[in-house]
């Protein structure tokens, strides 16, 4: 896609959703977003963010600039997008209360923070945006809403109703929930260092530390009086100085800079360049270090923590294999039908994880459950993966080989395990591992294969151990 950054003549909206301080009410949006119970239990069920925290803000930061910067083609494949995932997202919470995330009322809410973050943005600066303004950024904000399917009887009517509507929401619907907290107090204080931390990487727990107890000041600070009233969480007046300094040093510093600079860059085409680098489908998998002793029960925890438990809390249950496919699509233009059978595919590989693993009869695998029955099952039955991985891994297959030529090139290897936190050396080492005849492309058989292989091998010495790179 062609690169562009909101020039000064660009859309009020474009303009205020596109400059970088509004990354400075992002975390005050999550949590707004985050309390309402629906958007909470969703969260909880779903979300990868525990264990895969980046890689779900790139996820949201990319599908925020396909609705608001793409053209109209790109922005229409965001939404088909969204409706696929979203329409997957339902049950009970804790509570017993059933949650949808396809419910308008649950959709308008979390759109409506979306705008209010932007409004924020500039009254905690000291800039407040004028009446004349507010109604002209309301009225772009409700088109994209109107393309996403909002019933536009379920938003505020005016931009001068979104204060009551906030204020009413946080007070009557909202709670202060375990996700909140999290959000709030611990994430940040958990979270893996950035790949592209490069060689500040050691001081990362340092560095995190301090991050977090200022990200956590300054959120408790900008979120509503409503807020503070509701859940006894007061503005300390050392709270309210950092949000003074923070908004109002960096509005005078940002809005003295070039567009080039003041701007974030987004996707502005409707056309994807082939050759694009993409997000990743499958999380780094390290490779671990030869051994004369079998290998494989330090490889499958490896894989149970790395790549099955996606929402990281520490088991894999259906939500965990739906969250791989929805990382896997998540960047691939695919037709519903195609999306559907993959998701059909790895739910078929839970029901066969389940059945054989779940040993203490709960609903969840935990790793020493998956450990003990992966390899029993292997050692017991030359077929056991025939009956839950391997279809799941020629869906996998035949999902990446877009161009449908039976073969997957290393750009589509990349597809399918690349991203930003690999470096492509490591893909490109693990491509040509799995490329045993070396014509240049991995046919499906050889892609089994080395699933096989990383599942069975004893020793690290086969060429699928190398699956997903080195360490």
């Amino acid at each position: 896609m062609t690169r562009t950054s909101p020039p000064a003549t660009d859309s009020l909206l474009r303009q205020t959703l596109g400059e970088w301080r509004i990354g400075l009410v992002a975390w005050r949006l999550l949590v707004l977003q985050t309390a309402h119970p629906a958007v909470a239990a969703g969260t909880a069920r779903y979300s990868t963010y525990r264990a895969h925290p980046w890689r779900r803000i790139e996820h949201t930061m990319d599908s925020g600039s396909r609705l608001f910067f793409a053209g109209p083609q790109e922005r229409q494949r965001e939404i088909a997008r969204l409706e696929r995932a979203h329409r997957r997202i339902r049950g009970t919470d804790d509570a017993g209360r059933p949650y949808t995330a396809e419910d308008p009322e649950v959709r308008a809410w979390v759109m409506v923070t979306l705008y209010e973050a932007m409004t924020a943005m500039r009254e905690l600066s000291g800039d407040p945006l004028a009446s004349a303004e507010l109604d002209s950024l309301y009225a772009e904000f409700k088109e994209v809403c109107a393309a996403l399917g909002i019933p536009d009887e379920v938003l505020p009517a005016t931009a001068a109703d979104v204060p009551a509507y906030v204020d009413r929401t946080v007070r009557e619907v909202l709670e202060l929930g375990d996700q909140v907290r999290y959000l709030l107090f611990g994430m940040l204080r958990e979270a893996p260092a950035p790949r592209r931390l490069g060689r500040l990487r050691p001081a990362w727990p340092l560095l995190r530390t301090v991050a977090a107890r200022t990200l956590t000041s300054l959120t408790v600070a900008d979120l509503p009086r409503a807020w503070h009233e509701r859940f006894a969480m007061p503005r300390t007046r050392t709270a309210a100085a950092l949000s003074w300094t923070v908004h109002r040093g960096m509005r005078q510093v940002v809005t003295r800079l070039p567009d080039r600079l003041r701007y974030r860059s987004h996707s502005g085409g409707d056309q994807q360049q082939p050759d694009s680098p993409r997000s990743t489908a499958a999380p780094r998998m390290p490779r671990p270090r030869s051994r004369t002793a079998d290998s494989r029960p330090a490889r499958l925890e490896a894989f149970f923590h790395q790549v099955l438990d996606q929402t990281g809390d520490g088991r894999v249950d259906s939500a965990d294999l739906q969250a791989m496919v929805h990382n896997v699509c998540w960047q691939l233009e695919l037709p519903v039908e195609h999306e559907d059978r993959l998701y059909e595919a790895f739910e078929t590989w839970w029901k066969h994880m389940c059945a054989g693993m779940d040993a203490n009869g709960d609903g969840v695998v935990e790793c020493a459950e998956f450990v003990s029955a992966m390899l029993g099952g292997i050692d017991r039955d030359a077929e056991y993966l025939d009956q839950g991985l391997k279809p799941a891994v020629r869906a996998l297959f035949r999902t990446a080989d877009t161009d449908g030529g039976g073969y997957l090139c290393a750009d589509e290897y990349r597809v399918l395990f690349g991203g930003p936190r690999v470096h492509p050396a490591e893909l490109n080492y693990a491509f040509r591992q799995l490329d045993v005849d070396g014509d240049g492309r991995v046919s499906e058989e050889e892609f089994v294969a080395a699933f096989v292989d990383f599942f069975t091998a004893r020793e690290d010495t086969a060429a699928g151990v190398a699956l997903l790179g080195r360490a």
